[in-house]
């Protein structure tokens, strides 16, 4: 892959510069003009390992990241040049990888990139909300503000994931020691059963008869059932890979019993902030839209969002696009048909975003008071099982002796 600088002209007119990959060059004017762009230049200015030797040189965690654009917000708000606080925030950095990177960013700066184009030439790191946010924010002379929001935005995404997974840590916990003692109790306790089984005599009570059969099962086919699992995965992961597996898979996300509300809301928490930290970099609407639907992470969203960006380009209002996708939530629309009126429209979709995150910790705090007594009343009733299918033929044997 190759990495070349650009400059295109938008439908609207206004000019773009960035940084994209691809294998030539005619191929980086193909993708840059798919969407109605025209290529006013694309220079090529090396190969991506080159570029950055971004490929495959580790991990950085949304932690980091975030850490990371708090100190350039903080720094650049505090008057210092940008090389400047890049060299201060590379050697701050505790991730060797955002050390490194800071080190090639700087030298390209002070070759005259912007720091937006800089960062750009990393895409496995800064996506392009993260560089089309600052590169709004390098235009419209506000780099220090937009940079803050976006440290805003990464924070609050990892405080949310981090509730989420908090959340979820004890059901799991309780959900895998449920399946480790079934599976203890059918390849281990029963086996050992059968023969005191065979020893009483007489026929077998019909759960006997099933927990005999499951347990023999399991024992004798052991090494298909564990390939069928890893079968069914290898087909999910390829089933999802597809356009139509991700859309059926996240339609399915969205609407199914109890938990489809809290990944609803925080997909539309998501796109909100998204939205709103773009806006407020001054990104072009249509470009934000487009950009807040893909980091939803949600194909069906992001469906939406596609539907909306068309209707805004066709002239109608934001609200009354998303009004007509029956996609969005209405306090959504209404709050966007507010900040439009008011002029404020990163202002609402901010109140927004903390308006449904607030749903969706009551939500998922409802939804694992539920989750865990299930699993405990399922574990419970399979020990039951297990013990009744035991006791019965014994019971029986006695009733025969007497």
């Amino acid at each position: 892959m190759q990495a070349f600088s650009y400059t295109v002209l938008e439908p609207s007119g206004r000019k773009q510069s960035g940084v994209v990959e691809a294998s030539t060059r005619e191929a980086a004017i193909s993708q840059l003009t798919k969407d109605g762009r025209f290529a006013l230049e694309v220079k090529e200015i090396g190969s991506t390992a080159a570029a950055g030797s971004h490929q495959a040189r580790g991990r950085v965690s949304r932690e980091d990241l975030a850490l990371f654009t708090r100190r350039i917000s903080d720094l650049a708000g505090a008057g210092l040049p940008l090389d400047r606080v890049l060299q201060v925030v590379g050697e701050q950095s505790e991730s060797p990888v955002l050390t490194q990177i800071c080190e090639e960013v700087l030298h390209e700066v002070r070759g005259g990139r912007p720091v937006s184009d800089a960062l750009a030439m990393h895409p496995k790191y800064f996506n392009q909300v993260y560089t089309q946010t600052l590169r709004a924010g390098e235009t419209s002379g506000q780099f220090p503000e937009v940079a803050g929001r976006l440290a805003e935005f990464q924070e609050k995404e990892v405080t949310r994931r981090s509730q989420i997974v908090s959340a979820l840590v004890y059901p799991m916990v309780l959900a895998t020691l449920a399946i480790g003692v079934i599976i203890f109790m059918l390849t281990f306790v029963v086996p050992r059963l059968k023969k005191v089984f065979d020893d009483l005599g007489g026929e077998l009570p019909t759960a006997t008869k099933m927990l005999l059969a499951m347990s023999g099962f399991i024992e004798q086919y052991w090494i298909l059932i564990v390939a069928g699992i890893g079968g069914l995965w290898l087909l999910y992961r390829g089933w999802i890979a597809t356009d139509s597996g991700k859309y059926q898979r996240d339609s399915f996300l969205m609407n199914m019993p109890l938990g489809g509300v809290v990944v609803r809301k925080s997909t539309v928490s998501r796109f909100a902030r998204v939205l709103g930290t773009m806006v407020f970099g001054g990104v072009p609407i249509l470009e934000s839209l487009q950009l807040a639907g893909l980091s939803s992470g949600n194909r069906v969203f992001e469906s939406s969002a596609e539907q909306v960006c068309q209707a805004v380009r066709e002239g109608k209002p934001i609200a009354e696009a998303m009004r007509d996708t029956g996609g969005f939530p209405p306090v959504l629309t209404h709050m966007v048909a507010i900040g439009e009126e008011t002029g404020d429209l990163p202002k609402m979709l901010s109140r927004v975003s903390e308006s449904l995150d607030f749903e969706v910790d009551n939500s998922l705090r409802r939804l694992v008071s539920l989750l865990e007594p299930a699993i405990v009343l399922v574990m419970g009733g399979f020990v039951l099982f297990v013990v009744l299918s035991v006791l019965l033929p014994i019971y029986q044997a006695q009733e025969i002796v007497k």
